[in-house]
């Protein structure tokens, strides 16, 4: 494991409910810098709106999150406009992260390239494979260089060359001293984390990852 640094993302007794189903009870986590964590669990064990609360994207019941850095987010389900080309994905969410349109597509291009994407194809993401959507999907997160990851299955569709070279972008990643967050069921592979925590399930779930 790479020589951790300050805590990037701190979680401190996290609850949430949907209609009276408690989905995350009191959850307490901290990754530092230089940090690959595997969250893991049941389906509807709450990971995946662990992650959304974290990204400030979901309001928790109760419990607070902390972070120390910018946050990358890369959700289960691509957040991609189906008639933009992944040229036009770049500079729209380079502009968001106050990026250049030169710097946001030379940056993509050189992420893309990374995950074996087919880089400056004019094509739209409704044409696009799922695995390719996702590469996609993953380079905008890693976009604007954030301090902390937090990856919700961001493999899906990927081939298992794509697979196993993402897990090698997690380990490059910490150590430039990023802390990264992955969800994953793939346990295999959970060797690649430094640390592996598993949600606990409740009895009325409802579905939320």
């Amino acid at each position: 494991m790479s020589t951790a640094v300050a805590e990037k993302l701190v979680v401190e007794g996290v609850s949430k409910s949907y209609r009276h189903a408690t989905v995350l009870d009191r959850v307490s986590l901290s990754v530092a810098g230089g940090e690959v964590v595997a969250l893991t669990g049941e389906n509807g064990a709450g990971k995946s709106t662990l992650m959304r609360i974290c990204a400030g994207l979901l309001r928790a019941d109760a419990g607070r999150v902390r972070t120390a850095d910018e946050v990358g987010y890369c959700p289960q389900t691509p957040g991609l406009f189906d008639l933009l080309t992944a040229d036009e994905h770049l500079v729209m969410f380079g502009r968001g992260l106050g990026l250049a349109r030169a710097t946001a597509l030379r940056r993509g291009h050189d992420l893309l390239d990374e995950f074996g994407f087919p880089v400056g194809a004019r094509v739209v993401t409704a044409e696009m494979s799922g695995g390719t959507r996702q590469k996609l999907n993953l380079a905008i997160a890693v976009l604007g260089n954030p301090g902390l990851l937090l990856l919700d299955e961001p493999y899906q569709g990927f081939d298992r060359g794509t697979y196993i070279n993402f897990w090698d972008h997690c380990r490059a990643w910490s150590d430039q001293g990023k802390a990264v967050v992955v969800v994953t069921h793939m346990l295999a592979e959970l060797d690649r984390a430094d640390r592996v925590v598993e949600l606990p399930s409740h009895p009325a779930r409802n579905g939320h990852g």
